[in-house]
């Protein structure tokens, strides 16, 4: 198989991680289905949405993990982030208690996931910049401490959700080209990822996970 065969076959698990109510699902539908509720209620069971985007020439396909309401209980599992290769760490822009768990949910993220998983730093909520808690460079100051990318967005009006997405996307998509030309190791370990995150999606599509964002 051509190196050109295998990198049209790239499947990425990013997973979606913060607080409860910070607009998580809203993110991901609105990026997977354009689609926005303002009243959703919390996740319950297992989703992830699976999006593909072309990169030089190439399809590559996300799958995309919402945190399925366990925030809420502080017991994201290592399961839920296994084989991860980015993350969006999300806080809303007018709760500042949203904005102070990061650090936490950074720590989780290291515990369980590679490290050198691309992390964007994710303030949303940006319609309601007259009532924000967290100033831009905020933010931005906490994205260069810790080595993360940083966009505020919007679910609800769409500002800049699929730029967010899509930046971590790429990054992934250039430190794997970048490993796979170097290790054919790292090709065995990515070929392994790939038939995992494919069987969640066999799953899913047959019904055995459910999908309940609504």
């Amino acid at each position: 198989m051509s190196s050109d065969d295998e990198a049209e076959e790239y499947l990425f698990k990013i997973v979606i991680i913060g607080d409860s109510a910070v607009g998580k699902s809203n993110l991901l539908s609105r990026y997977s289905r354009n689609e926005f509720n303002m009243h959703s209620k919390a996740t319950i069971g297992v989703e992830f949405q699976t999006q593909s985007m072309e990169i030089e020439g190439k399809e590559v396909k996300a799958q995309i993990w919402d945190t399925a309401g366990q925030e809420r209980f502080r017991a994201v599992t290592s399961a839920y982030y296994r084989g991860a290769v980015g993350a969006l760490l999300v806080y809303d822009i007018t709760r500042r208690t949203t904005f102070d768990s990061i650090g936490r949910w950074l720590d989780e993220l290291t515990t369980h996931s590679d490290t050198t998983a691309a992390r964007m730093l994710v303030g949303n909520k940006k319609d309601l910049d007259d009532i924000r808690s967290i100033s831009i460079e905020e933010g931005k100051s906490l994205a260069e401490e810790h080595g993360l990318f940083f966009m505020e967005t919007s679910a609800k009006d769409s500002t800049n959700v699929k730029t967010a997405f899509e930046m971590v996307i790429k990054e992934i998509y250039s430190s794997v080209s970048r490993k796979v030309l170097n290790s054919d190791s790292y090709k065995a370990q990515l070929s392994l990822n790939r038939v995992s995150l494919v069987e969640d999606e066999k799953k899913q599509n047959q019904g055995l996970s459910s999908c309940c964002s609504r």
